[in-house]
């Protein structure tokens, strides 16, 4: 009678035994995706004082080569398109602006084709300086067909952020953004040169 119940039971409990390894295999499978999501959560988070992570190419230099054979192909199958990292520019031209002492804090959103600044400066700083540096950063930064606007009104820094999880392909922000702008005009622009 022993020998009838122990080899069911040796059966029985090998099959507990796998099971509940494959569980825990199923559960470190999960653990990859819980952890890539917590980081893209943290690289949005507009409080986060830190630099957005780029494992691949933050310490490596840039540097491509193309003929014009190359690029006319690419051009030809559909395929020449220029990725822009809108992040890293708002994170530069934020990081650039304050290298300058005379700034003591500045939020920046770059969209398709404009970029908002928002910032506070010390008073010892003339506000039409303090534009032209501004402008001048983003300017310096951004590619040639981006419209910059700027404004040393700290209460529209909220607004810019308001804006930061929005996306290029949703239109419903172009109403906030151009009530945005609206109000940074009313600031100095800086010279565009």
């Amino acid at each position: 009678m022993t020998k009838r119940l122990l080899i069911p039971m040796s059966l029985l409990i090998a099959i507990l035994v796998a099971g509940c390894a494959n569980t825990d295999k199923a559960s470190d499978n999960d653990r990859p995706q819980a952890d890539e999501h917590q980081q893209i959560t943290d690289e949005l988070d507009p409080d986060q004082k830190t630099t957005p992570s780029n494992p691949s190419g933050e310490d490596k230099l840039g540097y491509v080569h193309y003929t014009k054979e190359d690029v006319d192909n690419a051009a030809d199958k559909g395929q020449q398109s220029i990725d822009i990292d809108r992040t890293s520019l708002a994170n530069m031209i934020t990081r650039i602006v304050l290298e300058n002492e005379d700034f003591d804090e500045a939020a920046t959103l770059v969209t398709e084709d404009k970029t908002l600044i928002a910032y506070g400066k010390q008073d010892n700083l003339d506000n039409n300086e303090a534009a032209d540096i501004v402008n001048k950063t983003a300017v310096s930064i951004l590619p040639g067909y981006f419209d910059v606007y700027i404004s040393d009104n700290e209460a529209l820094i909220p607004d810019i952020q308001s804006l930061h999880n929005s996306r290029i392909q949703d239109n419903d922000y172009d109403n906030t953004i151009n009530q945005i702008i609206d109000r940074m005009q009313e600031s100095p622009q800086g010279t565009d040169t």
